[in-house]
């Protein structure tokens, strides 16, 4: 077994990671850990079964000869339409080991967006779990390439034939700059863009963030419940718990407080990643449960004890949102921002360095850069876009040259996100920077009211967009998510009127003057991605 060349110098800050000219990212993240006395450890638990790292090295080896008897070549493309499950491990590794390049797309899509991805990435096959078939057998058909699909099924499909595959699998040569794999961004607004990602990419979002910031080791367990489809849960789930030896922890099932409630009661993990949407939510049952013992905090709400890290992304986590999670857990949220572009998070909060309400500091091993309308470098407290730059970013889209030479320039990628860093070195969001409202010709940030509106204990959720008023003038507009039913009246009064108010005032009383909201809507839902963020431009149609 040969493994990746690959040294790691932790002394400093960052740690240096110094690659070989031949980098498989496979054989560090699978093989590595035999070699390393792993092989009975559990790599995969899940409700009721696991999977040790000597399973997952054997698992991976034979999807990837699998692969190559179908007649797959290194190069070709691989759609993933599968859920969290060990399968998601033996397909996307074993493709790279054997020099296939994995595309993991959201299970959420429409057979239309599928058929869009099949046909933009050029790839071979699709696999994808049964559950998703009513999807993909029409997307295929839909996208006419001639691509395959690759059912994960016993009996019927494609895990029949991995079952009888040789385990043995010697890595595909491959450099440490070679394209390793692909995700399609979420977006907020347009087509999904492919972006490839290199082998060495997951090592430095690894080292820098997992180790480096989160302080990630052997022993620690992994739970997401953001899923393995995006960058973000990737990370989380499967290339941090592989990088450190630890155990990933997954659950296919949509994510509910009742869900991941039950999985960290039961599975124990150490690291819990989620998003503020579903902080939000469990909160909300947390209340709703003490309410329900008569107010007894503490006394029979679920064991969150095997806690020791919580870390939010996908936007920005209002303060209101960190201030109860640890006044009801004892645990500090903490918030980053990522990128599919990047690949996970380059700005962060620490554990026992947070600061509520701002997204942290810059992450070792990354630059972050605020420019203004007119493209200097702002300065302290002055609001600008985002860019960054760093080991993990992607090299470029997949077909959108126009794109590229928009959003990555001399190494600098453009996030589109708006920012104010204070002197301190903290950064803070203002919004999507095509979300940002100028109200009586000053810029504001929908943040900043959506997170006022959420110190407000009626407010579950809120999004915030810009709106003409009778005079044609921009002013902010609410879309609201309460934490119960509307009533019909507060006394003569209809109870929208009042609560609507009631909810100007508190924002005018912590907001300036001209920020408030003009409008409030309350709505059930707000519009949203896959991976959480809301997409406020649907608000605006």
């Amino acid at each position: 077994m040969e493994l990746a060349e690959l040294s790691i110098d932790r002394s400093s800050s960052p740690a240096r990671l110094v690659y070989g000219e031949r980098f498989n990212a496979a054989s560090w993240y699978i093989d590595r850990h035999l070699t390393e006395g792993r092989a009975d450890k559990v790599a995969i638990e899940q409700a009721g079964m696991a999977v040790t790292y000597r399973e997952l090295a054997q698992r991976v080896g034979q999807a990837g000869n699998t692969l190559l008897g179908l007649g797959f070549v290194p190069g070709d493309r691989m759609l993933m339409v599968v859920k969290d499950c060990p399968e998601f491990f033996y397909f996307f590794w074993g493709a790279i080991k054997a020099g296939i390049v994995p595309v993991p797309v959201s299970y959420l899509m429409r057979a239309r967006d599928l058929a869009f991805m099949i046909d933009d990435s050029g790839c071979r096959a699709v696999v994808y779990s049964p559950e998703f078939a009513a999807e993909v057998v029409p997307g295929l058909a839909a996208a006419g390439t001639g691509a395959r699909g690759l059912a994960l099924d016993a009996e019927r499909g494609i895990l029949g034939d991995v079952a009888a595959a040789p385990p043995e699998l010697e890595a595909a040569p491959a450099r440490p700059e070679d394209i390793a794999f692909w995700l399609y961004s979420s977006g907020t607004t347009g087509r999904p863009k492919g972006v490839p990602h290199r082998h060495r990419d997951m090592p430095a979002t690894c080292e820098h963030y997992a180790v480096g910031i989160l302080g990630l080791g052997e022993e620690d367990r992994c739970y997401s419940a953001a899923k393995l489809f995006f960058a973000y849960g990737l990370g989380n789930a499967m290339t941090f718990p592989l990088w450190v030896g630890g155990t990933a922890i997954l659950d296919a099932r949509r994510p509910t407080p009742e869900t991941t409630f039950e999985t960290i009661e039961t599975l124990r993990p150490t690291a819990y990643f989620g998003v503020p949407t579903l902080y939000a939510a469990q909160l909300q049952a947390l209340d709703l449960a003490e309410a329900a013992r008569g107010g007894a905090a503490g006394q029979g709400g679920p064991d969150l004890s095997s806690l020791r890290l919580c870390v939010s992304a996908g936007e920005a986590l209002p303060p209101d949102l960190f201030r109860r999670w640890k006044a009801a857990t004892g645990i500090e949220i903490l918030d980053g921002i990522g990128s599919t572009e990047a690949l996970h998070i380059f700005i962060s909060n620490a554990p026992g360095d947070v600061k509520p309400g701002s997204t942290g500091r810059v992450v070792p091993g990354y630059e972050a850069r605020i420019l203004d309308e007119e493209g200097a470098e702002a300065g302290p407290g002055e609001a600008g876009q985002l860019e960054i730059r760093g080991d993990s970013t992607t090299p470029g889209y997949w077909n959108r040259p126009e794109l590229e030479a928009r959003t990555i320039v001399d190494g600098w990628l453009r996030t589109g996100d708006q920012y104010v860093r204070d002197a301190e070195g903290w950064f803070h969001y203002q919004g999507r920077a095509d979300d940002m409202i100028k109200v009586g010709g000053i810029w504001c940030s929908p943040f900043d009211i959506e997170a006022r509106l959420m110190d407000h204990p009626l407010v579950l959720e809120a999004a915030v967009v810009g709106r003409e008023d009778d005079h044609g003038l921009v002013k902010p507009e609410a879309h609201v998510v309460l934490t119960e039913p509307l009533r019909e009246t507060v006394g003569a009064e209809p109870a929208a009127d009042a609560l609507t108010a009631e909810l100007v005032a508190h924002c005018r009383e912590g907001l300036p003057r001209y920020m408030y909201p003009r409008w409030i809507r309350f709505v059930a839902a707000l519009p949203k991605t896959a991976t959480g963020k809301i997409q406020r431009f649907r608000l605006r149609s």
